[in-house]
């Protein structure tokens, strides 16, 4: 008994020396959590104002450059339909047409290319394995259109590699590429080469692709993507000096830049904006002509439009991870900006999925849209401004691209169609980001990048 009450007493001591170690180390320890805490609520209100402020800074960013763009190169300059003023030469052009399974479309392309307002060019169609009948019409075409050579891949080695065997046989030092289903304007030529006269410097001149189908909701949205989006960009890209990406779907090059950056990339996943990127660290300029437009299909279905923008959002990551190391010299320092701007945008990717599994932890667990911290989910007044300037931005870039519309398909005509804008393309820009990104990291390195059927839409006939 004496040995038990020994135990028992024991026990207390022990469980009092406990109480008193709780007593005097609470307060710190509730210290901690109340100053962890305050960093916690600290950290959120930064991020939930960064999530509203970069895209609202970026948008007066992007209009502004787009303004300085249109009063320097476009306003009072002569209309898309028009040939430039004469040109002091007209060399021979070599128009690049790299096809995979284009059985559908391949002879309208060629026969809108076989109609170029330009004198002297040369259409060079490469099929690349491809597993319908495509190279058998383009056989049939070449009897039909003298100025069309075909070469035969037989196996799929990819968009790049067919690019890069086209420039190789093609009789002229300029390249314009387009896709096997886009339909080029017939003064487009003359657009872009003018550049590649005027500027000896001048590497490459992306064109202006604008959307052929627009049957359903998903694609009135991207005529007004392509205008108040790609195009504003674009325009102010050009107008801060350097390009992020040339159209891969209308784009026209200088061979001799080419060969000295080595042509395309086979393992890059979109081979257009890498060699945008291989061009402007060897010191090329990359101009935008907005006047050389191309019509072009894009997908109509959610599914499609998915594979698309993370095949974008993967070749972009891609691009951040392999030229990170060559931004280090002096002579790459007019792209820092440019990396910047991807890095910080595919980070607001990231802090929105942060920010929305911190917003439905709080509902679950709180009640509402309060976080543990007591901090209000709302934006208030920001989200009023933000789509005040969505809009806004969407009228100017309209009214900027309407010239290059067909007057009954005005661009002013889906502005309404902007609306679901911030809806159906942010959430999707958000979720194609990180996965694009998560793939560029995984990706086995040196893997070829080779072709796969796209979804082209629905057409209006």
């Amino acid at each position: 008994m004496k040995e038990l009450n020994d135990g028992g007493l024991a026990l207390i001591n022990t469980i009092a020396t406990v109480s008193e170690a709780v007593t005097r180390v609470w307060p710190k320890l509730a210290q901690s959590i109340q100053e962890v805490g305050r960093f916690c609520l600290g950290a959120t209100s930064s991020i939930d104002e960064f999530i509203y402020a970069y895209p609202l800074f970026m948008a007066y960013i992007w209009m502004l450059g787009a303004l300085i763009f249109y009063f320097r190169f476009e306003f009072k300059q002569p209309h898309h339909a028009e040939q430039p003023l004469a040109l002091l030469e007209q060399p021979l052009v070599s128009i690049l047409v790299p096809c995979y399974n284009e059985s559908e479309n391949i002879r309208e392309t060629i026969a809108v290319l076989a109609e170029q307002d330009y004198p002297y060019f040369e259409i060079i169609a490469i099929n690349d394995g491809s597993k319908d009948n495509t190279l058998a019409i383009l056989n049939e075409l070449t009897e039909q259109y003298p100025m069309l050579r075909v070469v035969n891949l037989h196996t799929n080695q990819g968009k790049a590699m067919g690019l890069r065997t086209g420039a190789l046989l093609a009789n002229s030092e300029y390249l314009v590429c387009i896709d096997g289903d886009a339909l080029l304007e017939p003064c487009a030529i003359g657009w872009m080469v003018r550049h590649f006269i005027n500027n000896p410097r001048v590497g490459a001149v992306t064109g202006n692709p604008r959307i052929r189908n627009r049957s359903t909701l998903l694609g009135r949205i991207q005529v007004g993507e392509f205008s108040a989006i790609i195009g504003m960009i674009k325009r102010a890209q050009r107008s801060y000096g350097r390009v992020f990406t040339v159209s891969g779907v209308i784009a026209a090059f200088r061979k001799s830049a080419l060969h000295d950056v080595g042509y395309w990339s086979n393992d890059m996943v979109t081979e257009d904006i890498d060699i945008s990127w291989k061009l402007q660290l060897a010191g090329w300029t990359i101009y935008f002509e907005p006047r050389a437009l191309c019509w072009v299909l894009m997908p109509e279905t959610l599914s499609g439009l998915w594979r698309q923008r993370v095949r974008w959002a993967q070749g972009g990551a891609e691009v951040l991870l392999r030229y990170f190391k060559a931004l280090f010299n002096w002579s790459a320092r007019g792209m820092w900006l440019l990396y910047l701007e991807c890095l910080v945008s595919t980070t607001w990717a990231y802090l929105i999925l942060f920010y929305s599994v911190f917003a439905c932890f709080s509902h679950v667990f709180f009640g509402d849209m309060r976080g543990p911290l007591g901090y209000d989910w709302s934006p208030g007044w920001t989200t009023t401004l933000l789509s005040l300037t969505c809009m806004v931005q969407f009228a100017l870039s309209l009214l900027i691209d309407s010239r290059y519309e067909i007057p009954s398909h005005s661009a002013a005509r889906y502005y309404y169609w902007m609306i679901w804008y911030p809806i159906a393309y942010w959430l999707i820009n958000v979720a194609t980001t990180i996965t694009g990104s998560i793939k560029a990291v995984t990706k086995k390195r040196g893997q070829r990048a080779v072709w796969v059927t796209l979804d082209r839409g629905l057409r209006n006939k």
